[in-house]
C-alpha cells in the first residue's frame, strides 16, 4: 500500500507540473524582459514554504548570471526594507496570494517605484491585483491527501523558478566557464576546469624581487607574503628566478650566513614559467609533475603578471603534496 500511494504523489506533482507548463504565456515572456531590463537585482520575497522555496529561486538566479536576493516580508517592515532600491524588481510569491504580510510589503514596495512580478496560483488575489505581471502557479491538487501541506503547488512553483533562470541564462549567453567563475569552492574538477587567470594572484600580491636585492631582503618578502616563494625578474620583468622556502633552508643549513649574499646566490634561475590561458588541471600537473607547489605566470612577451600557487587550485587543508 505504501508504494502505492509514494506513487500516487509523483502521478499527482506530475499533472501539477504539467498544469503550470500549460500556462506559461506572454506573462512569462513579460517576466523575463522585466527582469533582463533591471539595472540593479531582482528581490525575491514571501514567507513559509513560499519563502523557502524563494531562497531557492535566488541562489539559482544567483549562480546562473541574475543577481538575486531574498528578502523576508516580515524582516523587510522592521528595517530591511532598506536593502531594496527603487530599480530592483520584485518577485512575490503566495499560492494563494492573500499572505498579509507579503501584500503589507508589496503596498510599500509600489510606492517606491517597483515594479511587481507575482507568483501566484491565486489569479484574482490581491498579490494578483498589485502585480504589474503574474505568473500562474496554480495545480489541480495537492498531493497532501488533506489539501492542506503545500506538496504540488511548492514543486510547480520551484519549476517555474527554474524556468525563470534558465531562460535568463541563455538570454544572457552564460556559458560553463561563467558558472564555474560563480562556484569558486566547488567540486575539485569544477574547479580545475577553469583558467589559470582565473585564479592567479596578480599585482601586489606577486611576491617579487629584483636581482640586486640581497638574501636578506629576499628572505624579508618571503616572510611577508607567506607564499613559500619569491619570484626574482630583471628591470624588464621577465622572471630570472626563483627564492624558494626550501633554498632559504638548504642555504642556512649549508652553515652559510645571508647577510652578505645577493639574492642571485641563493635563488633558482629559469623556473618553469607558464601562461594565464592554460587550464588550472594543466598547471596542477605541472605543479605534480615537477614537486613544486608555485608557478610565476608570464605574458607573450614573457613579462610577469601573476603567481600560482598550490591553494588557488585546491584550498588549503585539502591536499597534501609530496615534496
Amino acid at each position: 500500500m505504501s508504494i502505492e500511494e509514494a506513487k500516487k504523489v509523483f502521478t499527482i506533482e506530475i499533472q501539477g507540473l504539467t498544469s503550470v507548463r500549460d500556462k506559461i504565456n506572454q506573462e512569462f515572456l513579460r517576466a523575463v524582459d522585466l527582469i533582463m531590463e533591471c539595472p540593479t537585482r531582482l528581490v525575491i520575497t514571501g514567507i513559509g514554504k513560499s519563502g523557502i522555496i524563494g531562497q531557492k529561486i535566488a541562489a539559482t538566479l544567483n549562480s546562473t548570471g541574475s543577481p538575486s536576493f531574498f528578502l523576508h516580508p516580515v524582516e523587510a517592515m522592521h528595517g530591511d526594507l532598506g536593502m531594496v532600491t527603487a530599480t530592483d524588481v520584485i518577485l512575490a510569491i503566495s499560492y494563494s496570494g492573500e499572505t498579509i504580510e507579503l501584500n503589507a510589503l508589496l503596498s510599500s514596495m509600489k510606492k517606491r517605484g517597483n515594479t511587481i512580478i507575482a507568483m501566484t496560483g491565486g489569479k484574482n488575489s490581491l498579490l494578483a491585483q498589485a502585480a504589474d505581471v503574474v505568473l500562474d502557479i496554480a495545480v489541480p491538487k495537492e498531493a497532501c491527501p488533506l489539501g492542506l501541506a503545500p506538496t504540488a503547488s511548492t514543486t510547480a512553483t520551484l519549476a517555474m523558478g527554474d524556468a525563470l533562470s534558465v531562460v535568463l541564462l541563455n538570454r544572457k549567453k552564460f556559458q560553463a566557464e561563467d558558472f564555474r567563475f560563480n562556484h569558486p569552492g566547488g567540486s575539485l574538477g569544477e574547479r580545475l576546469k577553469v583558467r589559470v587567470s582565473q585564479v592567479m594572484l596578480t599585482g601586489q600580491d606577486i611576491p617579487v624581487i629584483t636581482q640586486e636585492f640581497s638574501a636578506a631582503e629576499a628572505v624579508r618578502v618571503l616572510n611577508e607574503k607567506n607564499l613559500g616563494a619569491v619570484l626574482v625578474v630583471d628591470l624588464a620583468d621577465h622572471v630570472v628566478g626563483i627564492v624558494t622556502d626550501g633554498d632559504v633552508r638548504r642555504y642556512v643549513l649549508g652553515d652559510a650566513g645571508l647577510a652578505e649574499v645577493g639574492v642571485s646566490g641563493l635563488m633558482t634561475v629559469n623556473p618553469i614559467c607558464i601562461e594565464p590561458g592554460m587550464q588550472a588541471a594543466d598547471a596542477l600537473s605541472i605543479m605534480q609533475r615537477h614537486e613544486i607547489t608555485v608557478l610565476p605566470i608570464i605574458d607573450s612577451e614573457q613579462k610577469l603578471v601573476g603567481i600560482l600557487h598550490l591553494h588557488n587550485l585546491l584550498g588549503k587543508g585539502e591536499f597534501r603534496f609530496l615534496v
